[in-house]
């Protein structure tokens, strides 16, 4: 889901007015990008709970910004992105599930 949402965000961000491109885009993209590189790179590095969980942590927060960012767009430039609330809550339930499985890890997870 992560990874899915990237790419809608990378598409996106491209269609940013040019000056926007470097500034309020790249951010976007850096952010979008973060959510699932972080996951990855966790669980890369499983084998060290209090790891996991800061990459973990990284991705969800890195989910709330990529949220920020999305409502800046949708208000600056509303014609930018299709269904932005919809995109939103993608972005909701996907900082949902980060959570729920970082509380997982916390409680569950055996080194």
């Amino acid at each position: 889901m992560g990874l899915e949402l990237f790419y809608k965000a990378h598409g996106a961000s491209l269609k940013l007015p040019k000056h926007e491109m470097y500034e309020l885009g790249s951010q976007f993209r850096r952010s979008a990008d973060s959510v699932a590189t972080n996951i990855v790179e966790g669980y890369g590095r499983k084998r060290y709970k209090a790891d996991f969980i800061k990459f973990l942590t990284y991705s969800y927060a890195s989910c709330l910004e990529t949220v920020f960012h999305l409502q800046k767009i949708a208000t600056l430039y509303p014609k930018i992105i299709d269904n932005e609330q919809e995109f939103i809550d993608k972005y909701h339930e996907l900082s949902a599930k980060i959570y729920n499985f970082i509380k997982y890890v916390e409680q569950n997870w055996k080194t």
